[in-house]
């Protein structure tokens, strides 16, 4: 139980890599407060989750939130930090590709807007809650932060966009920073750099492709196969817990071998 006692607050939380994060932490005794935009899949989470974290001893709540507009993230972190008691974890899970029409778009076929999205999209959301985190972390002398980067951050992803490429470049160079800054209160600060992973958001967009598009990508990955979404959440609770104290500064690549 490595999260027994534990208030996590998890962005993005309704699907996805959050979800998967959040069950675990739940079933591991976590007291979860998991963000997201869409009120019914927060219902819909927290009614499957409740009786998980029942048995383990925490609990999950959902809060409606965009985690772009600073208005609504300060007010939430504070009354979490308030009703709470304290912040143990903050894992910042906003991002991704797919809010352009063409998220594989290169460079001359990006507009300024598609550009600017996919920055916002994934930097602004983490410089947020981080921003609003840190605070209560510092004065409890403690805490950890998880980033999503992504292996397109490190430049080895052809089919992602520069504009992708470089906001999970930025993450990957927060995260660096932010360890020198943190590190003195006793805050690790981490990231993953996950390659293709079968979301409910992606899962979409893999069907689409050719079975030889996909056989492609599945012999080029040692593992032989595409990951899920629970692969990704185990390295996040791992950085998330005890077993990482002395790591921070890190990211991840949790891409299979490829």
């Amino acid at each position: 139980m490595r999260f027994q006692g534990k208030v996590a607050l998890i962005t993005a939380a309704a699907n996805g890599i959050g979800r998967a994060t959040a069950e675990i932490m739940a079933r591991e005794g976590a007291s979860v407060i998991a963000v997201d935009v869409s009120q019914e899949r927060l219902d819909r989470m927290v009614s499957e989750l409740g009786p998980v974290c029942d048995a383990a001893g925490g609990q999950v709540q959902g809060r409606l939130c965009d985690a772009l507009d600073e208005s609504q993230v300060d007010p939430l972190v504070a009354s979490v930090a308030r009703e709470m008691g304290r912040i143990d974890i903050l894992v910042n899970a906003v991002g991704g590709s797919t809010v352009i029409a063409k998220p594989n778009a290169p460079l001359d076929e990006l507009s300024l807007g598609d550009w600017q999205k996919l920055i916002d999209f994934n930097l602004t959301g983490t410089f947020l809650f981080t921003h609003a985190v840190v605070p209560v972390m510092k004065a409890q002398m403690g805490g950890k932060i998880v980033n999503l980067a992504s292996i397109a951050g490190r430049g080895l992803s052809v089919a992602s966009s520069s504009a992708y490429a470089t906001a999970k470049g930025g993450i990957i160079a927060l995260t660096r920073k932010m360890a020198f800054e943190l590190g003195p209160f006793g805050i690790t600060i981490n990231a993953i750099a996950p390659s293709l992973t079968l979301t409910e958001r992606i899962r979409p967009h893999w069907e689409r492709r050719s079975q030889e598009m996909q056989a492609a990508e599945i012999d080029r990955t040692p593992l032989r196969r595409v990951a899920e979404a629970p692969d990704q959440a185990k390295v996040i609770c791992f950085l998330a817990s005890s077993d990482a104290d002395f790591v921070t500064g890190v990211t991840i690549d949790v891409t299979g071998g490829n």
